[in-house]
């Protein structure tokens, strides 16, 4: 049986219509519909819940060297206050799951991870902990709020400090207040815009959720569903889990070799990456010439022979064109490449372009 986050009342007072996602009821869009909302966060601001994310607390003088074992990503130079992005490899170099690191000081960290990978990843977690370091998953005490898109800022600034506002991309003030209510305010999002992911304890959440809401109402802030979520996800080539990622496929795959330190001593799925060599496939983006939309898991052929397979595909609402991200064989991964994949039942061409699909616009 599905679970309720807090919000669950607020959204279906404002017809919000709720589907189950990663064990949660969930609105996957609002009266407004998918594309309103995509607009709305790509031009102004939209406001998701995303209460759903798991959170997990790392404590104890082992903690850093935890987490530089078990994950890809190297946190030795990591700033108090700073975010950082990272996978979770299995044995074979798979991905067991990709999130976020949150460092409070050198004996305290949050990570952020998938809500449908929480109990897999507490479980992995726990099995590779040692030394002096707590392991805590907090998850079902914390809701989340996403505030994004280009009024993002404005819109916090009507509701708390400057103070509690963090001042670069993947930075968090730890006890920032919004409208009073004490939260963690961190600059990140899963949208290619400008905002904030806020955290609180279950009990404020409406009240932050609502103070927002009419904070920005007059700049055209509006909620926001887990359709709208995915579709700007999609268009800023931002890779999902269970899709351009799985415990198949590496992060080099998926082209997350950033959030990879092949350079350090050691971390779990490292020698089986190394022992892969060269790459033979990555992740790409494809542009439909042909009309059509392409689906997760569908082929992709060229030269009468199938090259790989559809990760994520969607008619993306801001750039006005059908696209997808696939895995494909490395000697079809050259921007310009011409291929054709199953839109409809029929072979459909697309071109591969580069990622993202879209970018937001520097300041």
């Amino acid at each position: 049986m599905e679970r309720k986050t807090p919000l669950y009342e607020c959204h279906v007072a404002s017809g919000g219509k709720m589907v189950p996602f990663a064990g949660y009821l969930l609105p996957i869009q609002y009266p407004t519909g998918i594309i309103a909302e995509h607009k709305a966060v790509r031009t102004k601001a939209g406001l998701f819940d995303v209460s759903h994310m798991g959170e997990v607390l790392y404590t104890g003088k082992d903690a850093l060297s935890n987490l530089n074992f078990l994950l890809t990503n190297d946190f030795t130079n990591m700033a108090d206050g700073q975010v950082r992005y990272s996978v979770m490899c299995n044995d074979q170099g798979g991905v067991v799951d990709d999130l976020i690191v949150y460092k409070y000081n050198s004996d305290k960290y949050m990570v952020v991870v998938n809500a449908s990978n929480r109990e897999k990843d507490v479980a992995w977690m726990q099995a590779h902990l040692f030394g002096d370091a707590s392991l805590e998953d907090i998850s079902d005490r914390v809701a989340q709020v996403a505030l994004q898109g280009p009024l993002a800022h404005e819109i916090l600034a009507r509701v708390a400090d400057e103070a509690c506002i963090p001042p670069k991309y993947y930075s968090f003030v730890p006890e920032g207040l919004v409208g009073g209510v004490r939260c963690i305010i961190s600059q990140t999002g899963y949208t290619g815009e400008s905002g904030y992911e806020i955290y609180m304890d279950n009990g404020d959440a409406v009240k932050v959720w609502n103070l927002l809401l009419d904070a920005g109402r007059d700049l055209g802030l509006i909620p926001c569903g887990l359709g709208a979520r995915d579709t700007l996800r999609l268009e800023a080539a931002m890779p999902l889990y269970g899709h351009e990622m799985d415990d198949t496929i590496d992060p080099l795959e998926t082209g997350l070799g950033f959030g990879v330190k092949m350079n350090k001593a050691n971390f779990v799925g490292k020698q089986a990456i190394e022992a892969k060599g060269a790459l033979t496939r990555k992740r790409v983006g494809l542009k439909l010439i042909g009309r059509g939309i392409a689906r997760e898991h569908t082929p992709v052929y060229a030269d009468g022979r199938e090259i790989g397979h559809v990760t994520s595909g969607t008619f993306c609402p801001f750039i006005g064109y059908a696209a997808a991200m696939a895995l494909l064989d490395i000697g079809f991964t050259e921007i310009g490449t011409k291929v054709e994949v199953t839109a409809h039942g029929s072979r459909v061409e697309a071109e591969v372009v580069p990622l993202p699909f879209y970018k937001k616009a520097s300041k």
